[in-house]
């Protein structure tokens, strides 16, 4: 009897919604009864069908299905065939919608419908083969406050170094040959010191392989294990078969030995490496404070951070961190956010400024109101963001994922074929055995499946300290190609505070219409809005009270007062209410312009003109400069004037631009531009761009701006710099070009390799050193890019 399987369906609302959803549901292939409930909003469905399918089937609907997301840590994997094994033992659970591995951090992501007990996910990969270790993220030893408590001899480094020192012996005697010496140790030395290399310090090694072989697949473990006891069961044999006759034989216990020596210092130092790709996470997750002095009971106390409320008055001293995301109640200081923000210098706060979860407050006693805490703030939210970049996959892991799964099968059977044939044609089966003992050894896998994850975590934790984050790791890929950047204006290319520089009167006085102005704009929050009730203020000029406030999309606004109607808006507004505007009424270069209308019973007059200018911001020539050195043409859209349009695409040299638009012609503009074969990227920080943001192949967003944008945007920009984009698609590229190098040189080492072992060109001692040195290169080079640093 087929399960059943439940989604918990979102955005449901009444009977038509149930319907639609289980029209939809009962068409995909499998399902054979469905249930839709209302009250639960959950759907029950019974057949074969594929989760995927069902759930692809709920959002054609127009739904959403919850998901809940969980990280795990497990331990045994070894190489890409783990991480492939790991993946499709969770995805046969009915509860798990994804599931996708990150080798270099030995931790599974999975994307469940459905609660799913810890004890259920442990046995699963334990039938795989491997052991769940915790839920979230593993301790770091090196902060564990029981570090120094560990036996030496559970140290990361014993194994390693205990075999390589019972190694040496049986190793020094082929140099000695080189010399021309006699330094052979008895065959009973040698398997004195062979044994415990092989059974406890490679012990590791044949429970992996137990646990491939019990999931009825194979791994590196597996290679490494048949390879060393083969080589250890023919020093056996020949020590046996020597019996009785004097002299001593030829043995191989060194080759077994030895390749298990290098392989667990490869093993070691490759987990040395694999923990600086993750430094930068590391280093945002010591942000967090643990102590908060809080205001409660009439006094102030300190209580643990992750208990402070939303709306709790929070005390931060010089030296400490900053508990909680909050705005300031009373004080002054300067606070160090370069973590966070990746900006150097201090950043100066004053009552009424916002600060960040995580800052180090330099100097001043700060008192500031809680308001986003947990989860909800901004460290906790780039945590998540660099956690998800991290341990995403590339769309080119896709190929080594196919590769992996078939890898191990087929170099078994090339070591096979290299067994017989040698035997067979060469007769000399000794020399057989030793070949197909180097072309297991060198072919593992490691290298393979550390290319993607090592240079991506490496990438995106380098870029997160400059205050870039990158979403996933498909962005990655899609900077590469990308041949247009298209810039919102306000707040993006400009500092996004515009100062009302010209004030002109038509009709009546400039009292008179900076009182009807901020009438209409006092409540809103729009950057010109705040420019007239800033002159309001300064010149003590109370609004007056307004009905029927309605905003128009990209036009403007409108309100009644008394018996007549303002509208206040662009020029476009101006038109469609049959005015002429006069030609010589803008006095100010390069300024945006609003005009004031009223209409009262058939008349319809032109009050005034107000006139704004907004800075360009200091790096946003050289941040064009920088994309024109990529090769990328650099367009702008904004819904500010063509005279205001005209002196920023002036001072900056842009190659497209387009003033008055419309934020659905966004969209639209960047659309024709696909159309002509370009990739684009957008950048954009307002509600008004995310439709844009969404349309371009690459949306990059100021995390200044709306939380809209940010959530639409493949790419955040912690800082509102617009170089900051050319660095993004810089690290970026570089980030994707270490995928595609690292992946070169792993296929490499096993293209040229294997033959090489198969042939008789390598040694096993020789392939096993090769084999470790591949996956320590992959890393290396990714660790390169922690070198980068992002142009001011």
């Amino acid at each position: 009897m087929n399960d059943v399987i439940q989604l918990k369906i979102e955005g449901m609302t009444c009977g038509s919604c149930v319907g639609r959803v289980e029209k939809q549901l009962k068409q995909v292939k499998g399902v054979e009864s469905v249930n839709v409930n209302l009250a639960v909003e959950t759907a029950s469905i019974q057949g074969s069908a594929k989760l995927e399918a069902l759930v692809s089937a709920v959002e054609s609907a127009g739904y959403h299905v919850q998901t809940t997301n969980r990280i795990y840590s497990v331990s045994g994997m070894t190489c890409s065939s783990c991480a492939g094994r790991v993946e499709n033992a969770l995805l046969k659970l009915p509860q798990v919608l994804k599931a996708g591995v990150n080798l270099a951090t030995e931790q599974v992501s999975i994307s469940l419908i459905a609660e799913l007990q810890e004890s259920k996910v442990a046995t699963t990969l334990d039938d795989a083969g491997y052991k769940l270790l915790s839920p979230n993220k593993p301790t770091d030893a090196k902060t564990s406050g029981n570090h120094h408590k560990t036996p030496f001899y559970h140290a990361d480094w014993f194994d390693a170094l205990a075999a390589s020192v019972l190694s040496l012996p049986l190793a020094l005697p082929m140099f000695g040959m080189l010399l021309g010496k006699e330094w052979m140790l008895p065959a009973l030395w040698q398997w004195l010191l062979a044994t415990p290399v092989q059974f406890y310090f490679g012990a590791r090694f044949y429970r992996a392989a137990w646990g491939a072989l019990k999931a009825g697949t194979g791994n590196m473990d597996l290679l490494v294990a048949i390879g060393t006891s083969s080589a250890y069961a023919l020093s056996l044999y020949l020590w046996w078969a020597h019996s009785g006759h004097s002299g001593s034989p030829h043995l191989y216990f060194e080759s077994s030995s030895v390749v298990l020596s290098l392989v667990l210092i490869g093993k070691y130092l490759e987990h040395k490496a694999k923990r600086r790709t993750t430094d930068a996470l590391r280093a945002l997750e010591n942000l967090k404070p643990t102590t908060a002095t809080v205001w409660r009971d009439d006094d102030w106390r300190q209580v643990t951070a992750s208990t402070v409320q939303s709306g709790e008055r929070v005390q931060i001293k010089p030296g400490e961190r900053v508990a909680v995301d909050g705005e300031v109640l009373s004080g002054q200081s300067q606070l160090d956010e370069a973590l966070i923000s990746g900006e150097s210098l201090p950043v100066s706060k004053k009552i009424g400024d916002a600060v960040t979860g995580g800052s180090i407050n330099l100097d001043g006693v700060l008192e500031i109101k809680a308001s986003s805490v947990g989860a909800e703030s901004t460290l906790a939210k780039i945590i998540t963001l660099v956690e998800e970049a991290q341990g995403a996959k590339a769309p080119v892991q896709a190929l080594v994922d196919k590769v992996s799964a078939v890898f191990v099968p087929v170099v078994m059977v090339l070591a096979l074929l290299t067994l017989v044939s040698w035997g067979m044609f060469n007769g000399n089966w000794q020399q057989a055995i030793l070949n197909a003992v180097a072309v297991l050894v060198i072919a593992c896998p490691c290298a393979l499946g550390l290319a993607t994850p090592a240079a991506i975590m490496a990438g995106t934790g380098t870029a997160a300290r400059f205050g870039i984050l990158i979403k996933d790791a498909s962005a990655l890929e899609q900077a590469t190609a990308i041949d247009m950047v298209v810039f919102d204006k306000t707040g993006t290319l400009t500092e996004g505070k515009p100062s009302l520089s010209q004030t002109t009167a038509l009709i009546g006085n400039e009292q008179e219409l900076i009182q009807l102005a901020v009438s209409l704009q006092q409540h809103s929050e729009h950057p010109l809005a705040l420019a007239i009730v800033n002159k309001a203020k300064d010149m003590s000029i109370s609004a007056l009270d307004v009905s029927d406030f309605h905003v128009m999309a990209g036009l403007g606004i409108k309100a009644k007062l008394d018996d007549a109607t303002l509208f206040l808006g662009s020029s476009h507004m101006m038109k469609d209410l049959g005015l002429k505007l006069p030609n010589d009424a803008v006095q100010t270069k390069g300024a945006s312009t609003s005009w004031l209308a009223r209409q009262k019973g058939d008349k319809t007059e032109l009050l005034g003109l107000f006139c704004f200018t907004d800075k360009l911001k200091t790096n946003a020539l050289s941040a064009v400069k920088q994309l024109k050195q990529q090769g990328i043409k650099v367009a702008m859209l904004t819904g500010d004037s063509q005279a205001s349009a005209d002196d920023v695409a002036q001072q900056l040299q842009l190659d497209q631009y387009q003033a008055q638009v419309m934020p659905a012609d966004k969209s639209t503009f960047i659309k024709q531009a696909q159309q002509q074969g370009l990739q684009v990227a957008m950048v954009g920080d307002g509600i008004n761009d995310a439709p844009a943001l969404a349309q371009a192949d690459l949306g990059i967003a100021m995390a200044t701006g709306t939380e809209v944008a940010v959530s639409a945007a493949a790419i955040t920009l912690m800082r509102g710099e617009p170089n900051l984009v050319a660095s993004a698609l810089l690290i970026s590229k570089l980030t994707y070009r270490k995928i595609k190098q690292n992946l070169f040189w792993a296929f490499i080492f096993n293209s040229v390799g294997i033959p090489l072992a198969a042939f008789g060109f390598l040694s096993p001692i020789i392939a096993g050193a090769a084999m470790a040195c591949s996956s320590l290169f992959v890393i290396s080079n990714a660790l390169l890019l922690q070198r980068w640093k992002a142009k001011e």
